[in-house]
């Protein structure tokens, strides 16, 4: 196959799609790569790697969409002169909001393509290498924590001094996903004190595992999808949520909040009113900002100032550690490809190729986003 690989160009975004040490394998494998020239370069990745890897590097974006049959992106098409350089017909890997981009996956199904999603690659065990939903939230939990580290005005770990005793920060952690975990385990490193909530009783273990306190409420039994996704609760649970979680908000310094519901908006866990309980000086970092936030007071992409606390809107932190958040990207999208690509036609009775599986001969293929799609054209 030809594959091409174009420079980014959504807001905030670093990352690319391949890193010169995948491509080498694609090459390896009789797969012909084209890059757009400084695609990587974001992420630290330069034309000459590319070349010395064995990709031929061409001048825009509009030459490699002419030579390729494949586009392997991270960040959907954002522009419409982006989406008409796609050529009708071809094939297109990445991730696309499929549950919201609604118009952009309409229009690639009027082109005729065929679209495979990463966000919809399923959580079963021959399907983990190309998961990169939980490769990106390892690196946003992580990263996450560093900006709570870094806006906070006391220290993270215990320390003795000649000055006497400082206590350690105290970090709760809303949501214990892949995000939440590294967020735990991230905290742990840096000598915090850390305690996590997550409605899933499941995930208890991990939490202590990780040396973090788990904060326990009556759960009812059905908290978690078949995909291991967290289920959405009533109003009612909602409510029993908040009351919790407000009972710890007076005695902690960074709150990361990661909760997300798979196709659906984030839910509110810390109201307006219970930002008031923080102390001065407090940090909540929102990791569901994309999905409208966790906290009532969350601004995408911004980082504002309420009763003293300070609210950290935190879109897309992959981006903000480019290197190793493309090495990991790349490693998923191209086993999806090689997975996909390995035989002459698709296999669409095969669950990853089936629930990855966008658009194919003018159709959406995927029973959840064509609901999604027909339920948009409803609004």
């Amino acid at each position: 196959m030809k594959i091409g690989i174009l420079k980014e160009i959504a807001p905030y975004e670093k990352r690319v799609a391949l890193v010169p040490s995948i491509v080498k394998h694609l090459v390896q494998d009789n797969h012909a790569v084209y890059v757009q020239s400084g695609a990587g370069q974001t992420s630290f990745a330069d034309d000459e790697a590319f070349r010395q890897s064995g990709t031929e590097v061409l001048p825009s974006a509009a030459a490699v969409c002419d030579r390729a049959e494949v586009l392997l992106k991270v960040q959907p098409p954002r522009t419409p002169d982006e989406l008409a350089l796609l050529k009708a017909g071809g094939h297109y890997i990445g991730f696309l909001s499929p549950f919201t981009d609604v118009d952009t996956i309409r229009a690639m199904a009027r082109m005729n393509m065929t679209v495979f999603s990463m966000e919809m690659v399923p959580r079963i065990t021959r399907a983990q290498s190309m998961d990169a939903l939980s490769a990106m939230a390892t690196v946003a939990g992580y990263k996450a924590v560093l900006l709570a580290a870094d806006q906070i005005a006391k220290f993270m770990p215990l320390l003795m001094t000649a000055a006497g005793t400082i206590t350690p920060a105290n970090v709760l952690v809303l949501g214990a996903g892949v995000a939440g975990l590294q967020a735990i385990a991230t905290a742990k490193r840096l000598g915090a004190a850390v305690e996590a909530f997550d409605p899933r009783p499941v995930v208890k273990e991990q939490v202590e595992s990780l040396g973090a306190r788990f904060v326990e409420m009556p759960m009812p039994e059905d908290t978690e999808t078949e995909g291991g996704y967290a289920k959405q609760q009533s109003d009612a649970f909602l409510k029993q949520e908040q009351d919790v979680i407000a009972q710890r908000l007076p005695k902690v310094d960074i709150v990361i909040t990661t909760a997300q519901i798979f196709g659906k908006p984030a839910p509110e866990l810390i109201t307006a009113e219970m930002v008031r309980l923080m102390r001065a000086g407090a940090v909540i970092v929102d990791l569901a900002t994309e999905q409208g936030g966790n906290c009532a007071l969350t601004e995408l992409n911004r980082t504002v100032t309420a009763h003293d606390v300070t609210i950290i809107g935190a879109g897309n932190l992959p981006s903000l550690v480019p290197v190793h958040a493309s090495q990991m990207y790349a490693k998923n999208i191209s086993n999806l490809f090689t997975h996909l690509y390995q035989t002459g036609g698709f296999d669409f009775k095969d669950e990853i190729t089936q629930s990855t599986c966008l658009v194919h001969d003018g159709q959406i293929k995927n029973a959840l986003v064509d609901e999604a799609l027909k339920t948009k054209g409803n609004a």
